[in-house]
């Protein structure tokens, strides 16, 4: 009872923190805690935000790239507009919304991709797991061709199976990959931000 009590207590402090700030949900502190510690984003930045709905995370990437930079989110659930960014409604695996996500980028490559996605819990771990793994290979292959050389790619996983296969993919196109816990996570949850830094180009991996 005393531990529900504090991660309650410890909830609702990160939300009062978020309505305090202007934003629209807890989890823009968990982007802020990882831009703190890994500084991904700089002004002029191409931002792409995958799951993007209710909008906290393009709100912190507005403020990272500036006016300068652009930010273009993607969820399958409509929120409302935030000043500085596009965000788009469709199914991040679908092609048709991927060809719409590459016409918005007119050519330019994207610094950073910053991905929160889940999929649709139903309860049953084992199930539950293996989609969210496979969300993110998706998101990953879809992802990679678009990033500059030097960025960066960011993703919500569950700890469980599959994720030591994830790192395994993901590690040959970056110089560091590292796990990464916000302390803006509750304690209960079993998420950890994989952290890609600094992407490395065919020529680079060939060499």
């Amino acid at each position: 009872m005393a531990d529900h009590w504090i991660e309650n207590h410890k909830r609702d402090s990160w939300r009062k923190q978020a309505k305090a700030s202007g934003y629209r949900a807890r989890s823009a502190f968990k982007l802020k805690q990882i831009q703190t510690r890994f500084e991904l984003m700089r002004q002029g930045d191409v931002i792409l935000d995958v799951g993007s709905h209710p909008g906290g995370w393009a709100q912190v990437a507005v403020e990272e790239v500036g006016s300068s930079g652009i930010v273009i989110g993607i969820d399958l659930e409509p929120c409302q507009p935030v000043d500085g960014a596009l965000l788009m409604v469709g199914d991040i695996t679908d092609p048709m919304t991927q060809e719409r996500i590459v016409i918005e980028l007119k050519g330019r490559k994207v610094n950073s991709v910053v991905s929160d996605i889940s999929p649709d819990i139903t309860g049953k771990w084992n199930i539950d797991q293996a989609v969210a793994m496979t969300l993110v290979a998706k998101v990953f292959d879809f992802a990679l061709p678009l990033l500059c050389n030097g960025g960066s790619f960011v993703t919500k996983l569950f700890q469980g199976v599959g994720v030591e296969e994830i790192i395994e993919l993901v590690r040959p196109h970056f110089q560091t990959v590292k796990r990464f816990s916000p302390t803006a996570s509750r304690n209960s949850s079993s998420e950890v931000y994989l952290i890609c830094k600094f992407h490395l180009s065919l020529i680079h991996i060939s060499e």
